[in-house]
């Protein structure tokens, strides 16, 4: 029992230097009181934790995740369009700055759409290629210079009894105008002329002027049918190897959907072109041959403009036939112009809803809305050129972009993993289709002929 408080001691005495050491330590770890702010709050040496009934409190979210996913998708296709908008803008712009050279070009593309079956048949004859395109060229040009000195030949020609029926023609419109059920006085007619009259005396600067403008025209469109013959020639000649250049453009990834669209699309444009000019003549006969027949003036010329703005989807046909009308109205009267109104529509009915479906077929097929919309945005941005331009470009796009599409189709499926089971059995199905829908890849616009 003697040794019970000694060990106990001992260990109280160990307890202490224990304690002593930990707060040298502490001693240590701490600042000193000099550098330590007079007004610094002391934080306590633990936290207590909160208490079991307290709610949790979540973290922040990160901000992407915060926004919705629609938002997100809308954002990231905005910035997409914004991108896009702005290349087309861009891409116009420069355009614009070589409107005459872009429109003679485009012009080149369509003649050698129209010429170019004619230099396969002559070099399948045995003809060199050279020859075959000088021959087909010079009779193409000679004829499109016959067409246009014959209008011409025949307006000046008839430009002296138009004048006299013009007169004449205005005579009876008055007459029947002062017996009409209008109740038009002649003191009205009078004073109609006399404004015009006066409107015109006034304006003779402004009519200077746009003569004047009508010069810079003219020698436009001269530099541009040299432009366009010139592009005739070598796209005729050498069609292929600019193809191939073309190609070489592309990258190498998508330079094989490229080679496949291309022949495509030269034959959508092709069977555009040949459609267009056969509708065309159709409706320059027929509606000639009325025009004849019911003793109009100038009824080849006429003819001729009708041919020509046929070329001009939907309102080249209506600025046609008012043309017919007028000239008919001011020369015949009012019956042979209700005549000729009426040989217009029908014939232009029977090219809407027979000839145009028959002759293009399947190869163009454009909404009718894409029609006008396009004519719409070709006139706004070109003038008649892009009018004219408009729905054919938006053919040959349609045909480009239903190809890639397939082909894209096509690639993915060749490029996925073996199916397994019943789906094989689709899944060569529609490899089958995607091969009977795909054309030679490797043809030039050439040899799609």
């Amino acid at each position: 029992m003697s040794k019970v408080p000694g060990w106990l001691g001992r260990v109280g005495a160990g307890l202490t230097r224990m304690g002593e050491r930990l707060e040298e330590r502490r001693n240590e770890g701490a600042p000193d009181a000099d550098d330590e702010l007079p007004d610094a709050p002391r934080l306590p040496e633990s936290v207590p934790p909160p208490p079991a009934y307290a709610p949790a409190v979540s973290a922040k979210p990160d901000p992407v995740a915060a926004i919705p996913w629609g938002m997100r998708v809308a954002a990231e296709a905005g910035w997409r369009l914004l991108v896009l908008a702005g290349t087309l803008w861009v891409l116009t712009r420069a355009i614009s700055a070589v409107q005459l050279v872009v429109l003679a070009f485009v012009a080149a593309l369509l003649v050698t759409a129209m010429l170019q079956p004619t230099v396969a048949r002559l070099c399948r004859l045995g003809l060199p290629r050279g020859f075959a395109t000088a021959v087909t060229a010079i009779l193409g040009f000679v004829i499109m210079g016959l067409v246009g000195w014959f209008v011409v030949w025949q307006v000046m020609d008839n430009l002296d009894n138009l004048s006299d029926r013009v007169r004449d023609g205005i005579d009876e419109l008055k007459r029947w105008l002062l017996d009409s059920p209008f109740h038009v006085t002649e003191s009205q007619i009078n004073d109609i002329a006399q404004n015009l009259s006066d409107t015109i005396g006034t304006n003779t600067e402004e009519i200077t002027s746009a003569g004047l403008q009508g010069v810079s025209v003219m020698v436009e469109v001269l530099t541009g049918i040299l432009l366009a013959m010139f592009s005739t020639l070598f796209l005729l000649y050498d069609g292929r190897r600019i193809w191939e250049w073309v190609l070489k453009l592309v990258p190498a990834q998508a330079r094989q959907g490229v080679a496949g669209a291309g022949p495509r699309a030269w034959r959508t444009l092709t069977a555009y072109v040949r459609g267009t000019v056969i509708v065309a003549l159709i409706d320059a006969i027929f509606i000639g041959l009325g025009i004849y027949f019911l003793d109009v003036p100038l009824a080849v010329p006429l003819a001729v403009f009708i041919f020509l703005f046929a070329f001009i989807p939907l309102v080249g046909a209506v600025v046609s036939g008012a043309l017919a009308v007028v000239v008919a109205l001011v020369t015949q009267g009012v019956f042979t112009a209700l005549m000729v109104l009426v040989v217009v529509l029908a014939v232009q009915q029977i090219e809407g809803h027979v000839l145009q479906p028959f002759i293009l077929g399947r190869a163009v097929r454009v909404h009718p809305l894409a029609v006008v919309l396009a004519v719409a945005c070709g006139g706004l941005t070109a003038g008649i050129g892009g009018a004219v331009v408009a729905v054919p470009l938006v053919a040959v796009t349609n045909t480009v972009v239903g190809y890639l599409r397939v082909y894209g189709q096509e690639q993915a499926l060749r490029h996925s993993p073996p199916p397994h089971g019943s789906t094989s059995l689709d899944a060569a199905a529609a490899t089958a289709a995607a091969e009977e829908s795909r054309p030679a890849r490797n043809r030039t616009p050439e040899e799609s002929e």
